[in-house]
């Protein structure tokens, strides 16, 4: 199955907000309890949140991003993930593989866990936090983590903190990590660019902020044209050849480059 690419982030007390979230397209819906809610309003989104997942009921795509283990907020907002209509949880400030294995613990089975990544010390821990049994992907909280790291928040600045992700995910067999957000809301371009480069160093989805942005980020981590053209390509040469070596374009096809090709195709199946 194809790992979700598009996150959308609404928040916690904008009610009126969560259906056209779910209608915009996005694999994921994150309901925000953490960074989209003042600290005086953080009661009344969780109580706006329980009353409307009760009301809409069970539905994969509902996330909810709790607030971070050391807050006042944390067990009231984990205690909501026990209602149906959540899917799954996100942890922002994710540093310690000790408070994510508790959260584990406290979900159901089926239930997803999202580790985002956001400060200094959490991506020197990454293997450990990566290793959790039952996370379900990382995510990179990329302007948080520049304001802890005191980095500057240009694209490619942050490149080797998404090569440690993609090297860390792949070797805890967890799907591409999830990049961060893209904030200019009016610079399609921009979005498309920020996709496209996220994409060249490995990640596989990518955090939004608004509808707008879903269709862009959807489109940008399917296979290309070109890229659907190559894997079958790859697959016929393949079926043609038997047990004898292969070269496709000029290029010899070896296990890893078949597994790719049928990986591509497999998106369109």
């Amino acid at each position: 199955m194809k790992a979700a690419s598009s996150y959308l982030f609404v928040p916690g007390e904008r009610a009126e907000r969560f259906d056209k979230a779910l209608a915009s397209g996005a694999d994921r819906v994150i309901l925000d309890l953490e960074d989209a809610v003042l600290p005086e309003a953080k009661a009344l989104a969780r109580d706006t949140l329980h009353d409307w997942l009760e009301r809409h009921g069970v539905d994969a795509r509902v996330l909810v991003r709790v607030n971070g283990v050391q807050t006042p907020w944390h067990d009231d907002d984990l205690r909501l993930a026990a209602l149906p209509g959540v899917a799954g949880v996100m942890l922002p400030k994710a540093e310690r593989a000790s408070d994510l294995a508790h959260i584990r613990a406290a979900l159901r089975e089926s239930q997803a866990l999202y580790a985002l990544i956001e400060t200094v010390d959490a991506v020197v821990r990454l293997r450990e936090i990566a290793a959790v049994g039952g996370l379900t992907r990382l995510a990179f909280g990329s302007f948080d983590f520049c304001s802890d790291a005191g980095m500057g928040d240009d694209r490619s600045a942050l490149d080797p903190v998404r090569t440690q992700l993609v090297i860390e995910s792949r070797h805890a067999r967890l799907p591409a990590p999830v990049d961060g957000v893209t904030l200019d809301l009016g610079n399609e371009s921009a979005l498309e660019e920020d996709v496209r480069h996220a994409r060249m160093f490995g990640m596989g989805a990518k955090l939004c902020i608004h509808p707008r942005q879903v269709d862009a980020v959807n489109r940008g981590f399917l296979p290309t044209e070109s890229d659907c053209a190559w894997a079958r390509r790859v697959l016929d040469a393949v079926a043609k050849s038997g047990a004898g070596a292969i070269a496709v374009d000029g290029k010899l096809v070896d296990r890893p480059i078949v597994e790719r090709a049928k990986a591509i195709v497999a998106q369109f199946d």
